[in-house]
């Protein structure tokens, strides 16, 4: 069969000409725009704009509350990412085994998701209310202990964490599930006869034939503990409480969004912009380089 080929040059780019469209104007110009702030001195507000060249990215990196956003952003991806994974893994077990009920069992599971990050972490909010939230009022009368969950450091930083995991969950509960499903039977049956059974057979069997999914999780993961928490620390803490040089919960979404909207430093904001994103693309090569050597694809 004849491989079917294109008879001019110009008609494929005709065809690619309303995505590049799309590309240029909502992706290119965004970040080349992005890249030309972050060499300047400029303001939101009077529009002024000083070129300082590197500037901006040396003032970032000599700062000691920086250097803490980014270790506490760091740490903040690993819990959310590790957690995140570990605990929907385990429900997605758990969710498949069941027969009665599945689909409700399972549209509970997944039900986190669908609440916006606002909503959920104005729940949060309420239930670790230390005066009348109902998770200190269940330890009060139990425990005799009300803990203050925004005002404590690491009380707050855990708070967030869990509150990161417990949105995310339905989101990797779902491609587990469908994952799972999908698996191919005759190796499973083939391990069951070879004497594969509880840890043996998921550590030998299940989890290297989830290891695309898991793969794929790991980014959707931190892409979502980088960016999309963002709401649940604008609400619950507000980057507070004060620890050290900084806030306990200030990762770097929320400083850029500080420095660069409500304190009108755009050309500050977009230098740590540029950071997050060369962050970003050394841990994604980081990840094949290295990670992606285990990943097995198929039975």
């Amino acid at each position: 069969m004849d491989t079917p080929v294109f008879k001019g040059r110009l008609f494929p780019w005709l065809l690619l000409l309303p995505s590049l469209m799309v590309l240029a104007v909502f992706l290119y110009y965004p970040a080349v725009q992005t890249l030309r702030l972050s060499a300047t001195a400029s303001n939101l507000i009077t529009g002024n704009a000083r070129f300082v060249g590197w500037e901006n990215f040396t003032d970032l990196l000599r700062d000691p509350s920086y250097v803490q956003s980014a270790a506490l952003t760091l740490l903040f991806c690993a819990l959310v990412v590790s957690l995140g994974l570990l605990v929907s893994l385990s429900l997605a077990l758990l969710a498949s085994s069941v027969r009665r009920g599945a689909r409700w069992y399972r549209l509970a599971l997944i039900y986190p998701y669908a609440l916006s990050p606002a909503i959920a972490a104005t729940l949060w909010l309420f239930l670790f209310n230390p005066e009348v939230g109902m998770v200190n009022t269940v330890l009060g009368d139990l425990l005799g202990i009300r803990p203050r969950w925004l005002d404590t450091p690491g009380l707050a930083f855990g708070l967030v964490v869990m509150a990161a995991v417990w949105k995310n969950v339905g989101y990797n509960v779902a491609f587990y599930i469908a994952a799972i499903q999908n698996l191919p039977k005759d190796v499973l049956e083939a391990a069951r006869i070879d004497g594969a059974w509880g840890s043996r057979m998921f550590w030998r069997i299940l989890f290297p034939l989830l290891s695309p999914m898991t793969f794929f999780l790991v980014f959707a993961n931190l892409t979502y503990a980088l960016f999309e928490s963002f709401a649940l620390v604008d609400i619950l803490t507000k980057g507070g409480p004060v620890m050290g040089s900084g806030g306990a919960t200030r990762f770097l979404m929320f400083r850029l969004y500080t420095d660069g909207i409500e304190n009108y430093k755009t050309g500050f904001g977009a230098a740590q912009a540029v950071l997050m994103f060369l962050g970003v693309a050394l841990i994604t090569l980081a990840q094949f380089r290295f990670a992606g050597r285990r990943v097995q694809y198929g039975a």
